[in-house]
């Protein structure tokens, strides 16, 4: 296919209605979109020209394996030597540590010039612009997704989010409709991760929220059929753009009638 520009992407993000001034979280898949001359770094530069000054992105930064091995994070390695990890998994460092699978364009924005990374050790966002600061502050260990958090944030300031050849299984925004409803099998856990304390590297042990996002697919199907998404194309992608605040409050209701 012909490489996909800069001026190629600002073009398809002004067109699906992406703006100047905009708030919005991105979830993008690079290699869905196809060849892209000068890779993330192109995105990234054609998503921060499109907001401008007056605008924020917000994209995934989770480091989701310093998560406890019995949690499944850690398939390869047999239980006799899960110890080793909570003794050795390096503590979070919001400079250094990567993320895992959030796609190249997010492990490019969490260290991009300006980008601020919240301090949660295995659920951080991370932020540019406008609101950057304010979006990623006080990320508490046991509120990964609640109000309060970068997600929780972004709905209070109506912002937006636009999946970039991706689907809603990675829409992490649902997460806040995880927190918001009453359904049965509601339940919170225990989960470990590495981190610095007193100037110490500890395994340290915190309550939070059960999240499963097994049926984010069927939620975005059905918030499609009576919501407004924008729809348009970037190479071999589809791009949706949609209101972060009203698929949050389609999801709160969707969750509490068909969960058990």
């Amino acid at each position: 296919m012909k490489p996909i520009i800069k001026a190629d992407v600002v073009t398809a993000l002004r067109e699906v209605g992406l703006g100047s001034g905009a708030t919005v979280m991105v979830h993008t898949s690079l290699s869905a979109i196809g060849y892209v001359c000068g890779g993330a770094q192109t995105i990234i530069e054609a998503l921060t020209e499109t907001v401008g000054e007056e605008g924020t992105v917000m994209m995934p930064a989770q480091s989701w394996k310093n998560l406890d091995p019995e949690d499944g994070v850690h398939w390869t390695v047999p239980e006799e030597y899960w110890q080793i990890i909570r003794d050795n998994w390096p503590a979070y460092d919001k400079r250094i540590t990567p993320t895992n699978t959030m796609g190249a364009v997010a492990e490019m924005f969490r260290s991009w010039p300006g980008t601020i990374r919240s301090d949660h050790p295995a659920r951080s966002a991370a932020a540019w612009g406008k609101h950057a600061e304010y979006l990623t502050a006080d990320h508490d260990l046991s509120n990964i997704f609640g109000d309060g958090s970068p997600i929780g944030k972004l709905y209070e300031l109506d912002g937006q989010v636009l999946l970039m050849g991706v689907g809603y299984d990675k829409n992490t925004s649902i997460h806040l409709a995880d927190a918001r409803a009453e359904y049965p099998g509601k339940h919170h856990c225990t989960e470990h991760s590495a981190v610095m304390q007193d100037g110490k590297r500890i395994w340290k042990a915190y309550e939070t929220l059960f999240v499963d996002g097994e049926d984010f697919g069927r939620i975005g199907a059905a918030f499609e059929e009576g919501n407004q998404v924008s729809r348009g194309k970037l190479g071999n992608a589809e791009l949706k753009l949609m209101s972060q605040r009203k698929l949050v409050d389609f999801a709160v209701g969707w969750i509490q009638r068909n969960r058990k």
